[in-house]
């Protein structure tokens, strides 16, 4: 089955870190479509920011950003490239 996959970038900050476990648990679940990692800990602060590079379609990705926006303390941007890229799921 062919599907319309795109590339762009996710940033993540987490307020809370007592949720930064569901994060990475999501994240994990997502790791097919995650092409690149980086993150900042922010341990002083008490915050934290993750950016991905992802690739994949539009429904995996608002999947994705939907449960990490759904987190508490957690705050989600994410933005795709206007060309579409066929990708094979």
């Amino acid at each position: 089955m062919m599907s319309e996959a795109r590339i762009g970038f996710v940033g993540i900050v987490i307020e809370d870190r007592t949720s930064a476990p569901q994060v990475n648990q999501i994240l994990s679940a997502f790791g097919d479509i995650i092409q690149g990692r980086m993150g900042l800990p922010g341990h002083d602060q008490g915050q934290a920011v993750i950016c991905l590079i992802v690739r994949g379609t539009n429904e995996q990705l608002g999947a994705m950003t939907g449960r990490l926006g759904n987190l508490p303390g957690v705050q989600v941007k994410s933005a795709t490239a206007g060309k579409k890229q066929k990708q094979e799921i």
